[in-house]
């Protein structure tokens, strides 16, 4: 690829990168918005459309109505008898409309105009388009309501023929044996359609503006907020990069009690896990460094010294050399298993029985060594732990009371349930530990001062890291000369416990 075909690659997601998700959740927001601003004006417009048409035919149909009220029970105010003549019917009929805004009323008379509304809002007579596409109409056999598109305007016409019947009274559909065209009369009832719509579209135009500076407000606060709400993120994002390998100890501020900080918390909280994975991937492989080179250098130093012609000599360096690989071959198997503690797989919790596990204990720890094991007390409840992790944290101290006792001594083991807690115990009579060390005996590779017995100086961290997966705690209570008793404690969730131990 030539310098020029690279400079263009590393372009490319440079110019992707431009819109930020600032700028894209306002983009959204401001369409969304925008969105449902001309949704909502498109059905509030199609509604008020349908509406005002329901309006305008409701009120032509009310006054054909009226008409043919008229034309069935009133009377002529001229003669004070019933209407004899279409033509008088139309006339009065139009004396007594009030014509509506917008609104223009007609009368003919034998297809011809004869009246006109003076009162009227709008001109019907002055329209010739109109007036040519109602010839047909006004001598109709039946009345209709239409829409007349002319080249002034759109009209919602009602039009409403009268005739003169075959017994002398009017009728406003058509008969066979009524007289002709001259004896016919209508009443034409129109809107001007446009004029109306334009009224409403006038209120649109006034919503659409609102609407406009509703969205460049929705642009400016959703500019602003989404800054704010973002710049959790762009402090983590900051003190992401700012955090490397070589040091992990730096947390990113948590600010308010949003998403956002639960989001920075959590990160804090990753970055705690990553920083003791490493100390503890660190610590494994300084421990195995130390532990491993005595026993190497011991290796070596055998194998470069041994007369591999002597019989005698080379089976003495095999049995040391085999002892050594035993011997680093345990010391790999804790260090494994120190290094796993912090996986959330560490522990697996069950119901375990405690006086079972005492019982199961007690049987295997009768293969340690030539010792009058006891039970001083056995516990019948059930807890939440894991029961393959406390066997094996109960037997490493069994072994190590074996090697810090004398053959034939009594070893005491013993299990409790209190309010709050579960305790397993090992009691010994052995050598016993002074004060100052113990704490230190339950750190890798520490031993007690003194000790004779030998061993890798991980089977009491191997135990307290057992006891600490579950929440708990080893600890030691001793004096020299005077035994030691070790305990695990694990603490128990109020729901866990016993019914009789809830009730007191």
């Amino acid at each position: 690829m030539t310098s020029r075909e690279t400079g263009a690659a590393g372009a490319r997601p440079s110019a992707r990168r431009r819109l930020t998700v600032r700028t894209t959740i306002l983009i959204a927001m401001v369409a969304l918005t925008g969105g449902a601003l001309i949704l909502a004006g498109l059905v509030a417009s199609s509604l008020q459309d349908l509406r005002l048409e329901a309006r305008i035919d409701a009120d032509l149909d009310a006054s054909a109505q009226e008409f043919r009220v008229l034309a069935e029970v009133g009377v002529d105010p001229e003669t004070g008898e019933p209407f004899s003549s279409p033509a008088d019917l139309v006339r009065t009929a139009m004396e007594r409309i009030i014509p509506a805004r917008h609104e223009g009323v007609l009368g003919f008379v034998g297809g011809d105009m004869a009246y006109t509304s003076r009162g009227a809002d709008l001109s019907l007579e002055d329209d010739e388009g109109l007036l040519a596409q109602l010839e047909p109409l006004v001598t109709g056999e039946r009345a209709v309501v239409e829409t007349i598109e002319t080249p002034t305007t759109t009209y919602r016409v009602a039009v409403v023929p009268v005739r003169t019947a075959a017994d002398g009274t009017l009728a406003e559909e058509a008969d066979d044996a009524s007289p002709a065209f001259d004896s016919v009369a209508s009443l034409v009832l129109a809107y001007d359609l446009t004029a109306e719509t334009r009224t409403f579209r006038e209120v649109f135009l006034i919503y659409a503006a609102v609407a406009l500076v509703a969205l460049a407000l929705v642009g400016v606060v959703g500019w602003v907020v989404a800054g704010r709400l973002l710049r959790p993120v762009r402090v983590l994002a900051a003190g992401a990069r700012r955090i490397g390998r070589e040091d992990l100890s730096e947390r990113v501020p948590v600010e308010g009690s949003d998403d956002m900080a639960d989001m920075t918390q959590s990160v804090n909280e990753m970055l705690a896990r990553l920083e003791a994975s490493f100390a503890s991937q660190e610590a494994l492989i300084g421990d195995v460094s130390h532990e491993l080179r005595t026993p190497l250098t011991v290796i070596r130093g055998h194998l470069e010294l041994m007369d591999a012609s002597d019989p005698a000599d080379a089976a003495e360096v095999r049995a040391l050399v085999l002892d050594e690989v035993a011997r680093m071959n345990r010391v790999v198997g804790d260090l494994s298993l120190l290094a796993s503690v912090d996986r959330p797989d560490f522990v697996s919790r069950g119901p375990v029985d405690v006086g079972l596990l005492t019982d199961a204990v007690l049987e295997r720890a009768s293969t340690l060594g030539d010792r009058r094991w006891h039970v001083e007390e056995r516990a019948s409840d059930t807890i939440e732990a894991d029961r393959e992790r406390l066997t094996q944290a109960w037997l490493q101290l069994l072994a190590n009371a074996v090697k810090f006792s004398e053959d034939g001594s009594t070893i005491a083991l013993g299990s409790a349930v209190d309010a709050d807690q579960a305790r397993l115990w090992v009691t010994d009579h052995g050598v016993g530990i002074d004060p100052a060390d113990q704490d230190r005996i339950f750190e890798r590779f520490e031993r007690a001062a003194g000790t004779p017995a030998p061993g890798s100086g991980l089977g009491l961290p191997i135990v307290r890291a057992i006891a600490r997966a579950h929440g708990g705690d080893a600890t030691v209570a001793s004096r020299p000369g005077s035994g030691a008793t070790f305990t695990i404690a694990i603490p128990i969730p109020p729901e866990d416990l016993p019914d009789d131990e809830e009730q007191a």
